[in-house]
């Protein structure tokens, strides 16, 4: 670590980020764990451990999987050509992990179920609690190494770091709505439910090491053994299961590719295009472009980032009292922001569609065609989100129309936008980089495109609330005339001026590269 850091200021700097977030962690851990015991509440303090406990072991286990890669040590082919026995490196390598920041922020705040065992039971619960906390502590390295070490060859792709890429934007868009759900769920939570879920993770390996000072403190001195010895099982098969994986992940293996196939693969262009496209440039563009949502990093994250939020925006506002069906509408505007900087994804390829004199028009629809085949199911399933926890089934043709009238609208606004107002973007694949002054032109980009949106939409939704139960039968095809009306005007405006603008585009999303 240290000659890791010898004449590198960024790394000394994510260093010591690092060492503050670990010291947060652990003094809101011992905290949040040390609370029971100041209040004397049995029936918390048997909730709060060991389902924490249990969530500690769950982040152990998937956070050395998300990043794999950025911390080399976790990489055991790193040690491949040095004369080690197995046991010695398992050793050596479980000793190291005790000693890193993330173990020694584990173990500050997991001393805080160590002052609630002895608020509650006294210095005999304490010790054995803290036996408990040290075999937790085992059983969270443990687990850790031995599912990197077993999925090593995977995690080296590149295709698992982009999944973990997307997996932290889920993770991000996530975040609003699952604060109003536990809120919501917080208020309507059967306590009682949570206490029989803790008790029975307590004699699992996930909250076992966490509940054996509670044990004494009731006095339940059986149960201390039974469940030590549950950590002691757990650990010495988790290090059997890293040492014969061992092997395999310092040594890797090459990819073998799809088995020989006896099938005719067709030409270059059936396999683009396949039997569902037509073969023109317009299908061509639009197989390329659907291609590009489906497997690029950032494009595949902004499609789950907005199915993450038109699912769980309806269904949060549902659990918190208010109007599921109408808050879904704000869906349509989030899906259309995905294109406010279409070209910009591109950067230096879309050369070539400037050099071979791709009308503006057929860019435009083709790029906006690919997005439909995604976002459109994706609206319907938001509607149809939004009609079931609403209790108002009824409602599902009529949201989905307002849903495919914001959606049109939006695009009506993105795409001549996104002519107007391209910027490039770094190389790196993350949907969290920005280039300089990128971030805020990628918030202003958003903040208009959905006022400008809603705006547009307004005069629908006032139609819809008038109609009532009419709009319930027309609300689908005139949402669907709306949406169709605004995307074609906004389509054919853009598409006149990169007919005009698009080596002044390509120099503005080729900028700084």
């Amino acid at each position: 670590m240290v000659n890791g850091l010898r004449d590198r200021p960024a790394r000394i700097a994510l260093f010591v980020l690092g060492v503050v977030l670990a010291g947060f962690f652990a003094i809101a851990g011992y905290a949040m764990f040390a609370i029971p015991g100041v209040v004397g509440d049995e029936r918390a303090a048997g909730m709060l451990l060991q389902l924490g406990g249990a969530a500690l072991v769950l982040g152990w286990l998937l956070f050395p999987l998300l990043f794999f890669g950025v911390d080399e040590s976790l990489d055991p082919a790193r040690f491949a050509l040095f004369p080690l026995r197995r046991r010695t490196l398992i050793i050596g390598l479980f000793a190291a992990a005790l000693a890193g920041l993330p173990a020694l922020s584990t173990l500050a705040a997991t001393a805080g179920m160590v002052s609630t065992a002895a608020a509650l039971g006294g210095g005999g619960a304490a010790v054995v609690q803290l036996v408990g906390g040290l075999g937790g502590l085992l059983v969270c390295v443990a687990v850790s190494r031995a599912v990197t070490s077993a999925f090593a060859t995977g995690l080296r792709s590149r295709r698992f770091r982009d999944l973990a890429v997307v997996l932290f934007a889920v993770a991000a868009a996530l975040l609003g709505p699952l604060q109003l759900a536990l809120l919501a769920g917080a208020e309507r939570a059967d306590w009682d439910a949570f206490a029989v879920l803790a008790d029975v993770l307590g004699w699992t390996p996930l909250a076992a090491p966490w509940s054996v000072g509670l044990e004494v403190a009731d006095g339940r001195l059986w149960a201390v053994p039974l469940k030590l010895l549950i950590v002691a099982a757990t650990v010495a098969g988790l290090l059997r299961w890293w040492s014969a994986t061992l092997e395999n992940a310092m040594l890797g293996s090459e990819s073998r590719g799809r088995a020989g196939s006896t099938q005719d693969v067709g030409s270059p262009t059936g396999l683009l295009l396949g039997r569902r496209l037509p073969r023109t440039r317009f299908g061509a563009l639009v197989a390329r472009e659907s291609r590009y949502w489906w497997r690029e990093t950032r494009r595949r994250a902004a499609l789950i980032t907005f199915a993450v939020a038109g699912v769980f925006l309806p269904v949060s506002i549902s659990l918190s009292g208010g109007p599921a069906g109408t808050m879904a509408v704000f869906a349509g505007a989030i899906a259309a922001m995905a294109l406010a900087n279409q070209f910009g994804y591109e950067g230096n390829a879309y050369a070539a569609n400037v050099t071979a004199g791709v009308p503006g028009r057929v860019e435009v629809h083709s790029r906006a065609a690919a997005h439909a085949l995604f976002v459109l199911p994706l609206l319907l399933l938001v509607a149809v989100v939004a009609g079931s926890v609403s209790g108002q089934p009824e409602r599902i043709a009529g949201n989905l129309g307002l849903l495919v009238a914001t959606y049109g609208a939006g695009l009506g606004l993105v795409l001549p936008l996104s002519v107007r107002a391209p910027y490039s973007l770094p190389e790196s694949t993350s949907p969290f980089a920005v280039s300089s002054g990128g971030g805020l032109a990628k918030g202003l980009l958003a903040v208009g495109v959905m006022l400008g949106t809603l705006l547009l939409t307004v005069p629908l939704q006032v139609l819809a609330y008038v109609l009532g139960a009419v709009w319930l039968w027309v609300g689908l095809p005139v949402g669907a005339a709306f949406g169709c009306a605004a995307y074609l005007i906004g389509s054919g405006v853009a598409g006149e001026w990169l007919d005009r603008r698009a080596p002044e585009v390509l120099a503005a999303v080729t900028a700084g590269r």
